[in-house]
């Protein structure tokens, strides 16, 4: 499967070059970022600032009283900011300013591939067209190895809460477009949407060649897990925390070594967890789980995929040797090609960690 990494751009702003660190640092583990929505990472700098180039007027007097509102009591919480935060991306100047600014932190991180996620149905309702956004993205990944060191794909992610007909319809739409999509998702308020809602979403995504994957296992039962993998036949499991009240499950997941893309300050700061301390992921480790370490939506729920693993590191005292073996795991579980995994990993064994 290609990776965006020709030189086609389609916007002209110059990304503000990233800092290097400083002599002595130690350099950022090599991964790829797996669970990863690109409107997740809608800084509030950069929200005033695009609301400001298109006229918006924000329901919040400045950043102070943004920034209050990111205390969250559950997923449904956090994504009623999420969407209203939204409003400010009009063109696709803005959504590619969005994505160069990602992956200009993604690189200090140590993110060397991202399989990013853009929620389509969420801009169309808004009156945003699928060509501003998705060409918006699209037009940064193209040169994103190029500029940035990072290989990207594209993953078009549909809202669990909406019908499945908007979704297949969403989804013909992309592919009459030939939207350079690898692959599509599922997202969004897991409750009450089980993934039996998209059996022919997913067919018809895998009958178009696309890959899949689908949120289960966060805030939704273990069973979702089994559905997602019996009825969507995904090939990876964005969460899957809950995957570990169910000993048969896990035993399967091991078997199969069903990559789980685990977002463990995500889960914090939407209750799925209540402290760090009592992450599943060291358990997760020990029961031999295909796991790795993202930042799901990081510009909300306070961190990159650097910070979480700084806070793993000292809050349960994740040892380096997770570290490698989870930075290994995210690169063999991407959609990537074989050759750029075998590059990365040799990447990964070469950084002295």
């Amino acid at each position: 499967m290609d990776t965006y990494d020709d030189e086609t751009r389609l916007t002209e702003k110059e990304p503000e070059e990233p800092e290097e660190p400083e002599a002595g640092e130690p350099l950022a583990l090599p991964v790829a970022e797996l669970h990863l929505h690109i409107e997740g990472t809608l800084e509030p700098v950069l929200i005033f600032a695009l609301a400001e180039r298109n006229g918006i007027e924000l329901p919040y007097a400045d950043l102070e009283e943004l920034r209050s509102r990111y205390e969250f009591t559950d997923l449904q919480s956090f994504l009623d900011l999420y969407y209203a935060n939204m409003a400010v991306l009009q063109t696709e100047q803005d959504f590619a300013d969005m994505t160069r600014a990602y992956l200009a932190r993604a690189a200090l991180a140590g993110v060397r591939h991202a399989e990013i996620m853009l929620d389509p149905q969420a801009h169309l309702s808004r009156g945003i067209s699928l060509e501003t956004c998705v060409n918006g993205v699209a037009s940064v990944l193209a040169g994103s190895q190029e500029e940035f060191g990072i290989s990207t794909l594209l993953i078009a992610a549909f809202l669990r809460d909406l019908s499945e007909e908007s979704a297949l319809e969403v989804l013909e739409k992309l592919l009459a477009m030939d939207a350079p999509i690898a692959g599509i998702g599922l997202d969004s308020a897991e409750v009450g949407n089980p993934p039996a809602k998209f059996e022919r979403l997913f067919a018809r995504a895998k009958d178009a060649g696309l890959r899949r994957i689908a949120h289960a296992g966060e805030e939704g039962p273990p069973s979702y897990i089994t559905d997602a993998l019996d009825i969507l036949e995904v090939e990876r499991i964005d969460h899957g925390i809950r995957c570990m009240e169910d000993p048969e499950l896990v035993e399967r997941l091991v078997d199969e070594l069903m990559p789980l893309t685990v977002c463990p300050l995500s889960n914090v700061r939407l209750r799925a967890v209540d402290t760090l301390a009592e992450h599943p992921l060291p358990a997760m480790l020990a029961a031999g789980l295909n796991v790795c370490v993202n930042s799901d939506d990081p510009a909300y729920f306070g961190g990159y995929v650097d910070d979480n693993f700084a806070q793993l590191k000292s809050v349960i005292g994740l040892s380096e040797f997770d570290c490698v073996r989870m930075a290994a795991n995210s690169i063999r579980s991407s959609f990537a090609s074989e050759e750029r995994k075998a590059e990365l990993l040799a990447e990964l064994a070469a950084s002295g960690h």
